[in-house]
């Protein structure tokens, strides 16, 4: 039997949650990575308009630094924004999952499917955010976008001090790996349940609803849709939007 309360896949509302809280001190000291500058636009900024820029997300929640929610309004408020998504700020916790779950708490009812974006990522392309929504409008629970892996994976045991030789203890099938984008795309009940349910430290949302024993599926990312890391990451996202400027004239 049919639950009528739920609602049909073309209808279901989908909000975006960014983590903003971090500090970013690979990229060196300074401003919280999320508010670095890139093409004179806070980073931060260019995710909000890549998660808005598509017409099935109707919300957008920032979960700013614990002290820093009344500077990201600010920052959001000064910049053009598409008029027909909403915005909500929030402060975050100490951690990027607690800022993930805090982000969440604050999400309306009405919304069913949640998005769960690195503002590291600034550049992530629309049709990689709808191929994510579409796939959970599809029914399931978890997505993923990733892309094959172009190098050569060798698990290793740890050096006990950085910087010495590892022993490589395996080769993995470099066909069977990905690496993993975001957003991330969930039925927002599975992600509200496995924020509930799992305390141990995990590096993805994602990874949260496996521990669950729910399947989480991937679709195709796209390779500007890397995470602004470090410095050269920096150069090479001023380039990318740089071509963008060029081929779109804005």
């Amino acid at each position: 039997m049919s639950d009528d309360s739920r609602p049909t896949p073309s209808a279901a509302r989908t909000a975006a949650v960014i983590p903003a809280a971090g500090r970013g001190v690979r990229l060196g000291p300074g401003a919280p990575k999320a508010l670095r500058a890139l093409g004179g636009t806070p980073m931060l900024i260019h995710a909000v308009r890549a998660m808005a820029a598509s017409r099935h997300v109707s919300l957008v929640i920032v979960v700013a630094p614990p002290d820093g929610a009344g500077e990201v309004k600010s920052l959001l408020d000064a910049h053009a924004l598409p008029e027909r998504t909403d915005f909500l700020v929030v402060p975050g916790g100490q951690s990027r999952q607690e800022s993930v779950r805090l982000g969440l708490d604050a999400l309306p009812s009405d919304y069913d499917i949640v998005l769960v974006h690195d503002a590291a990522r600034p550049l992530v392309p629309v049709d990689t955010v709808d191929a994510v929504i579409e796939a959970v409008r599809e029914g399931a629970p978890a997505v993923v976008p990733a892309l094959p892996l172009a190098d050569t994976v060798k698990q290793v045991e740890p050096a006990a001090v950085p910087g010495d030789p590892e022993p490589v203890v395996a080769t993995p099938e470099r066909a069977r790996l990905r690496a993993v984008q975001t957003p991330q795309g969930f039925d927002r009940a599975t992600l509200v349940r496995a924020h509930t349910e799992v305390t141990g430290d995990v590096t993805d949302d994602a990874g949260m609803v496996e521990q669950l024993g729910l399947t989480v599926v991937a679709v195709p990312g796209h390779e500007e849709a890397f995470k602004v890391t470090r410095p050269l990451d920096l150069v090479l996202a001023e380039a990318v939007l740089a071509r963008r400027r060029l081929n779109d004239g804005f």
